[in-house]
């Protein structure tokens, strides 16, 4: 089942701004990293942006400037400011977590995604 919620996706023009949203619902793991990735049509899927747990965070060089990333994992939320938006950005927006599932024994890390977002941005 899917439990990181995303919400914000949508239509704009270029030089415009939107912001994306996510929240994973599920309480009983520990989230290590949240972040989101965007994949364009007939492409990869590439790395975006996260926040980590110890509060620190990154920006892909692409969009280094005018995307900002903010969010606690601790709240289990993370949201991603679009600015100066242009077409080469139109994508399908993923929320991903890295979390901690405890085990009998020791436990493991695992990948959650969101459904996905759609992004356009037009000329």
């Amino acid at each position: 089942q899917v439990t990181l919620m995303e919400s914000g996706g949508g239509s704009v023009q270029a030089g415009e701004s939107k912001t994306l949203s996510c929240e994973e619902v599920k309480t009983d793991f520990t989230i290590l990293i949240m972040a989101w990735y965007r994949q364009a049509p007939g492409k990869s899927r590439e790395f975006v942006a996260n926040v980590a747990s110890d509060g620190a965070s990154m920006v892909a060089g692409s969009v280094e400037g005018r995307f900002v990333i903010s969010g606690d994992t601790r709240k289990r939320v993370v949201s991603l400011q679009m600015n100066n938006l242009q077409p080469d950005d139109t994508a399908v927006y993923t929320c991903n977590a890295r979390v901690w599932i405890a085990g009998y024994g020791y436990g493991s890390a695992h990948e959650v995604w969101g459904q996905g977002i759609q992004v356009t941005v037009s000329s």
